[in-house]
C-alpha cells in the first residue's frame, strides 16, 4: 500500500555564518518534498534513507553553487544498489531516482555494502551560462557525508563537515565549511564540529531550523539569512515525452500501435504515465 504525501512545516534550507571563525553553515530540513521523491518507486527501506541523505546533500550542495544553474550528484557502483542520482537547482528544486538489482535487508545501512567498494561519486556542475564541470572521486566509504567530504578537500582543498539523516519520512542535513581564503584555525572549526555533531536525527526531524541553530549556536555569534524552499519538482512532461519518441522509429511505434492500441511511457523520476495513441502520433 503506497504511503500518503504528508505536510510538514519544513522543506527549506538555512545559510549562515560565524561572524568570528569565518565558517559558513548550512542546514536543511526536507519532508513532503522527500517523500514526493520516494512515493510510488516501492524502494526498500535503506534506499529509501540513502536517498534521502543524498537528496539533502544536493541541497545543501546547491546552496554553494556561485551561479546559476544545476547541480547533479551520482553514485555509481557494483553493489545491490548500482545507481542512485539526485539533481537540484539554484531554485533549490530537486529530484532524484536509484535504480535496485537485487534484494536488499532492511538493516543494511552501511554506502559501502549497498553500493560496493568500486563505487564512484560523480558530481555535475551545469551553469545556464558557461562551461559544464564534472568531477568523479571513489566513494569507497561508509557513508554519503564522508564521500563528499573527501570530495571537497581533494578539489577545493576546503575543510568541510557534512551530518546527514533519514529515515524514509523525514531527510535532513547540516553542513560547516571554512570560507575560502580565511584564516580560520583548525582548533576554531573543530569546536564547531563539537558543537553540531551533539543534535540527533529526532532533533533535526521536529525541531524548527532556527531552534536548531539557537540550541547549537546560542553563545557564537551567527547570522542566519533568510529561509530558501525547497521543493520536489520533476520537470517531466507530455510534450518532452513526445519529443523523446522521435528517437523511435516509425516502424516500431507502429508495431507497439498493433499490438498495445496505445505508446505508454512512465517518467522514472515521478512516475507520471504519459499515453499516446495513433492520432497522437500521427504528423
Amino acid at each position: 500500500m503506497t504511503k500518503p504525501v504528508t505536510n510538514y512545516p519544513t522543506d527549506q534550507l538555512l545559510r549562515y555564518t560565524f561572524l568570528e571563525q569565518d565558517v559558513r553553515g548550512e542546514l536543511v530540513q526536507l519532508s513532503t518534498s522527500y517523500q514526493r521523491m520516494i512515493l510510488g518507486h516501492h524502494y526498500p527501506a535503506p534506499v529509501q534513507r540513502l536517498l534521502g541523505e543524498l537528496m539533502a546533500a544536493t541541497s545543501l550542495l546547491t546552496a554553494t553553487l556561485k551561479f546559476e544553474g544545476r547541480i547533479s550528484i551520482q553514485i555509481q557502483g557494483d553493489g545491490p544498489v548500482n545507481f542512485i542520482a539526485v539533481n537540484g537547482s539554484h531554485h533549490q528544486e530537486l529530484r532524484g531516482i536509484a535504480r535496485v538489482r537485487s534484494e536488499i535487508s532492511d538493516d543494511l545501512n552501511d554506502l559501502r555494502t549497498l553500493m560496493g567498494a568500486k563505487a564512484v561519486l560523480v558530481i555535475t556542475l551545469t551553469p545556464e551560462v558557461g562551461e559544464r564541470y564534472q568531477g568523479v572521486v571513489s566513494a569507497d566509504a561508509d557513508s554519503i557525508s564522508k564521500v563528499i567530504e573527501d570530495y571537497f578537500m581533494q578539489s577545493e582543498q576546503l575543510r568541510t563537515r557534512i551530518w546527514l539523516f533519514a529515515d524514509g519520512e523525514h531527510a535532513a542535513g547540516m553542513m560547516l565549511q571554512v570560507m575560502p581564503a580565511q584564516g580560520t584555525t583548525l582548533e576554531a572549526f573543530e569546536h564547531l564540529e563539537h558543537l553540531t555533531s551533539t543534535m540527533t536525527a529526532a532533533e533535526l526531524f521536529k525541531l524548527p531550523g532556527t531552534q536548531v541553530l539557537h540550541r547549537l549556536y546560542h553563545e557564537e555569534h551567527v547570522e542566519v539569512y533568510p529561509p530558501q524552499p525547497v521543493t520536489f519538482k520533476c520537470g517531466c512532461s507530455r510534450e518532452g515525452t513526445m519529443e523523446a519518441l522521435a528517437s523511435v522509429s516509425a516502424e516500431e511505434l507502429q508495431d507497439i500501435l498493433r499490438e498495445e492500441g496505445a505508446v505508454v511511457m512512465n517518467c522514472e523520476y515521478c512516475q507520471t504515465e504519459y499515453r499516446f495513441t495513433e492520432k497522437d502520433l500521427t504528423v
